[in-house]
Formats: C-alpha cells, sequence, structure tokens
C-alpha cells in the first residue's frame, strides 16, 4: 500500500538570535498570508496557505552555533507560490529587510523544471529559504519528464 501526501503541515526552525528573527518571521509570514495562532517573545507559530511555520529560539547552550548547510541537517526548504510575480513581490519585499541576506534575485532556471522562477535568500541566522513558480505541472505536464511522453 502506499499514500499520497497533502502537502506539509508544518515547518520549525531553531534560531539563536531571536530578537531578529522571530520579529521577521512574523512579518514574512503576515506577508504571505500567514496568521499568528501562538506568538510570544522566544517563539511564533504561523498558519495559512495548507502551511505552518513555527520558529523558536535556541537553548542556551547552543545560541553561539551558526547554521552551516554543509553540515548535515536542513539544506533549506522552499514555498510555492501561485503566481510568478509573487516571486517578483516577495523579492521587494526582502529588500526593506536589513537582516536578510539574498542568496540569489529572481531568476529562471529550466534546469530544475520547465519555468522554474524563484529566490532564495537567508534568514537573519542563516537559514535558507526558496520560493518558486513553475507553471502549469511542471514535470507532470505531457512532455515534462514525468508526463506520459516525458523522459522519466
Amino acid at each position: 500500500m502506499s499514500i499520497e501526501l497533502n502537502g506539509i503541515a508544518h515547518i520549525q526552525l531553531t534560531v539563536n538570535d531571536v530578537e531578529k528573527c522571530i520579529p521577521f518571521w512574523e512579518r514574512f509570514c503576515v506577508f504571505l498570508e500567514m496568521k499568528p495562532l501562538f506568538k510570544s517573545e522566544a517563539m511564533i507559530y504561523c498558519i495559512g496557505s495548507r502551511t505552518g511555520i513555527l520558529v523558536r529560539g535556541s537553548t542556551e547552550e547552543h545560541r553561539d552555533t551558526r547554521f552551516d548547510q554543509n553540515r548535515a541537517g536542513l539544506h533549506h526548504f522552499c514555498f510555492r507560490a501561485r503566481e510568478h510575480d509573487h516571486i517578483d513581490a516577495v523579492y521587494e519585499f526582502l529588500k526593506g529587510e536589513p537582516d536578510v541576506s539574498i542568496v540569489h534575485p529572481p531568476e529562471t532556471s529550466d534546469q530544475f523544471a520547465p519555468g522554474y522562477y524563484s529566490i532564495l535568500f537567508e534568514d537573519p541566522d542563516g537559514l535558507r529559504v526558496e520560493l518558486n513558480h513553475v507553471p502549469g505541472r511542471g514535470h507532470f505536464e505531457e512532455k515534462g519528464r514525468l508526463g506520459n511522453t516525458g523522459a522519466g
């Protein structure tokens, strides 16, 4: 027996710089039309668009350890945008965030999927987040890699 998932319910991020990260993630999630469900000085949990993002502070003994994408663990995660223009809107939002580092501005890269359009950034703690838009059904289109006539 196999099952088909209904997306990712939530992602939990642990951050060191609570003073910068919690406010950033609240602003960003609200920009993405998510709503704060729980909020404290050390944690925020926002939900919307069939997604949840929980951001909490790390324990004191780990506060001096910065995230490293080359170590074992999550390299990045990617939100899927509904419209091509949403990627540009996120870019404009992020340009106003002083503690965010944009790894690459909006760009098209057909190496991932036909019409793949994305932006990649790092939050104030260096956690990488991507947003992408793929037109149509992407790899599931008729001629896509997983379509009826695709390369597989």
